[in-house]
């Protein structure tokens, strides 16, 4: 009879990864943090069971984008009054809010869910070179 393996508890082992957003496109960083975050990347990864490890983004406004993303794509949000909706280009995201613009590229990644909601707090995004996390001794992603 065989049995499926689920990690417990205390059999996981969350580490702090540090990503320099440098020059990398968006996109692809994305796709990276998402599987970090979801634990993918190692060999204890089990669907639904939170895996992953704390993935701390720095240098978030010097990111690239492909084609002409920059003034094409466009965010939406509602204010939640009628004819409330506002719309931002990417490049303007990038000089108000960098943070949100990694932020929403990997949450459209993770699961839509309670359990996606709970990765999603393990990413700390910061627009500048500098982050309060240096005592969690973060390893550089390679």
């Amino acid at each position: 009879m065989q049995k499926t393996y689920v990690p417990k508890k205390n059999e996981i082992s969350n580490e702090w990864v540090l990503v320099d957003a440098t020059g990398k496109f968006i996109g692809r960083l994305a796709t990276q943090i998402a599987s970090i975050l979801l634990g993918k990347n190692k060999p204890n990864f089990t669907p639904g069971v939170d895996t992953g490890d704390y993935v701390v983004v720095i240098n978030a406004e010097n990111i690239q984008a492909t084609g002409n993303k920059m003034e094409d794509k466009v965010y939406y949000h509602h204010t939640g009054y009628p004819s409330g909706i506002k719309s931002i280009t990417l490049r303007q995201q990038l000089t108000k809010h960098p943070e949100r613009v990694i932020q929403n590229a990997v949450w459209g990644m993770l699961p839509h869910n309670k359990h996606g909601r709970v990765l999603l707090k393990k990413l700390k995004v910061y627009a500048g070179p500098e982050h309060p996390h240096e005592a969690q001794n973060p390893r550089p992603l390679e």
